[in-house]
């Protein structure tokens, strides 16, 4: 995988902590940026996804379909009165 080279700015304690966290995992500071950018983007991926859930089955059920829930219980009311307990 090709890598780029880039420059960034973080404030000094940062920075430190950083440091810190990348040799008690035997990282180099670019292996740590690289995990916690990737861990950062998979978290966006997943909260698009669920408010793209939510916004499906979030909404209330439109007359059809509480139409077609009131036929299927009914349906299934007959089914089960026929069954033998």
């Amino acid at each position: 995988m090709a890598t780029v080279k880039t420059a960034i700015s973080v404030p000094e304690d940062l920075f430190e902590a950083l440091k810190n966290t990348a040799k008690e995992m035997n990282l180099s500071r670019s292996g740590v940026f690289t995990l916690a950018v990737r861990e950062f983007l998979q978290a966006r991926e997943n909260r698009r996804m669920l408010e793209q859930l939510n916004q499906v089955y979030g909404e209330e059920p439109d007359d059809e379909e509480r139409e077609l829930a009131k036929a299927m219980k009914a349906r299934l009311g007959r089914l089960i009165e026929r069954e033998e307990w």
